[in-house]
């Protein structure tokens, strides 16, 4: 992990036009090369401030910095973003090579152009046989290694990543976490990962900042100085490892109380 601020949001604020608060005064530094996990409970406002970040919305006040942000012909920042949603989000009438294409298509690349990049980006995630499949003919977990292909394909510096193994069995889960750490520490990301889980932030994070609802707000921000690499089930069976995942739910615990009040 960097020193270097990779952006930054201050006083971040983003009110609904039936009045509904999604945001309230949302502040914090993100370091080039972090793994922060956004934690809190539904309605918190994670999701809404990771679709700020990408530029998929927009907040009702504060600012978004990217201090060395590249900028286009058009004065624009470039700020190099992948997103990986919840759902898998894959064209079905698609093969794997062209759902994990599709970012490069958008862009004009031709398919040949693409082919190495398309390939390197599907063995990276473990499907390199599968390119000619369709998503129908693939497990939850496999679909869900497409959609981290698609967003990897572009090289990004920022990977933006919104529950995206919520909906997978807890094996399937705990090998993607250990596989999203791999590809994390060997592409040199930063990674802002949105979680309902104790343990996956824990287990996954070098940060986690917990959120309270009612308005979404920042009520704790822990760091978890665990080394990595974290190998699996040594590190999910250490006392160091609990002990963070004790902190982090008593600090859950208290973000959840802080809304309920309001």
């Amino acid at each position: 992990m960097s020193d270097q601020t990779l952006l930054s949001l201050t006083q971040v604020g983003k009110t609904f036009s039936n009045g509904t608060v999604a945001l309230q005064g949302m502040s914090m530094d993100i370091a080039q090369g972090s793994f922060v996990s956004l934690l809190g409970p539904s309605g918190c406002g994670k999701s809404t401030a990771l679709k700020i970040i990408a530029g998929l919305g927009n907040m009702t006040t504060g600012t978004l910095n990217w201090p060395n942000a590249k900028v286009d012909r058009m004065g624009r920042p470039d700020h190099e973003i992948s997103f990986v949603f919840q759902e898998p989000t894959l064209m079905l009438w698609a093969t794997v090579f062209d759902n994990v294409w599709l970012p490069l298509r958008l862009k004009g690349i031709k398919k040949k152009a693409a082919l190495t990049a398309v390939n390197e980006a599907l063995e990276m995630v473990g499907l390199a046989a599968f390119s000619g499949s369709y998503p129908r003919e693939l497990s939850g977990g496999m679909k869900m290694r497409v959609s981290i292909a698609r967003a990897l394909v572009t090289r990004p510096k920022l990977l933006l990543m919104d529950e995206p193994f919520a909906a997978l069995d807890e094996i399937t889960r705990s090998k993607l976490n250990d596989d999203l750490l791999t590809l994390w520490q060997q592409l040199n990301w930063t990674v802002i990962f949105v979680t309902h889980s104790v343990f996956e932030s824990a287990y996954l994070s070098n940060r986690i900042v917990v959120m309270a609802s009612r308005p979404g707000r920042v009520v704790a921000d822990i760091n978890v100085d665990a080394p990595y690499p974290r190998r699996g089930d040594d590190f999910r069976n250490s006392a160091e490892y609990n002990a963070y995942c004790s902190q982090t739910s008593l600090a859950l615990h208290a973000a959840m109380q802080a809304g309920d009040h309001l």
